[in-house]
């Protein structure tokens, strides 16, 4: 049996003491949260709440044309339940009219665009509210590749890093999260119909399993196909794995001294 349980309530006073920390640390009192209505960015917002206080989290609403009334409802949810800074931008304008020039472009273009977007707006309001800009992916994502350099992966801090999506679930469950939320299908709404899980192939469950053994217990090829992994799943997983290791490393610099 793989055992992907964490302790929830160690797990959130450690987060919130990292944030509290990190923030402080680097000469800030505040923090810029974009919250889509998601799991990890609802899961982010409270933590960073819990860790500063509500005056001092500016969440961000970025939506574009196609993001659902589920979404506003559910950003709506946390922001009662929150009482923090909000602000709406949306990002439709800017997307739709960079666009007319290249009106071929496929949905990983647009949704890059998008990604880069709406960090391109919370940095800058970072700069306006001086607080730092905290990330929402989670360990299962990086890994996976699963995100936009530039974009949604960018941050000045992340906490849910070290975390697989399972594991924010059960996180989300401890702080209370409402549980719509927590049990939707994620997605980032990209485009239209778009469903994380759907676009990979696998559900994050089947993934985290892997990784879990894989990743933390290094168990080879072999070991991994005899706890009951298929061999293509294994396979199509350390591809996604290996080709976006340049997504999580810092840009190498030519040494010529």
């Amino acid at each position: 049996m793989i055992d992907l349980s964490i302790d929830v309530n160690s797990v959130k006073e450690k987060l919130v003491e990292f944030l509290r920390k990190q923030i402080n640390d680097k000469g800030f009192k505040r923090a810029v949260v974009g919250l889509s209505g998601g799991l990890d960015s609802s899961v982010v917002a409270y933590l960073t709440t819990l860790a500063l206080g509500k005056k001092n989290v500016w969440v961000v609403i970025l939506p574009y044309k196609n993001t659902s009334s589920q979404s506003f409802k559910h950003v709506q949810l946390v922001l009662n339940n929150l009482g923090v800074n909000s602000v709406k931008i949306d990002i439709t304008p800017m997307i739709d009219e960079y666009f007319k020039s290249f009106p071929e472009a496929d949905n990983i273009r647009r949704g890059n665009k998008m990604a880069r977007e709406r960090m391109s707006i919370l940095y800058d309001l970072s700069a306006l509210y001086k607080g730092l800009v905290i990330g929402t992916s989670n360990k299962s994502e990086l890994l996976l590749g699963y995100g936009t350099i530039h974009g949604d992966i960018a941050c000045a801090i992340n906490p849910l890093g070290d975390l697989y999506k399972t594991q924010v679930r059960q996180l989300a469950k401890g702080l209370g999260i409402p549980e719509c939320i927590i049990n939707k299908p994620p997605t980032a709404e990209l485009w239209e119909g778009q469903e994380d899980e759907k676009e990979l192939g696998f559900s994050y469950i089947e993934v985290d399993k892997l990784f879990y053994l894989m990743i933390d217990k290094k168990l080879s090829d072999k070991e991994l196909i005899d706890s009951g992994f298929k061999e293509d799943f294994i396979r199509i997983v350390s591809a996604k794995v290996k080709s976006s290791q340049y997504k999580r490393r810092l840009p190498i610099i030519a040494k010529i001294s």
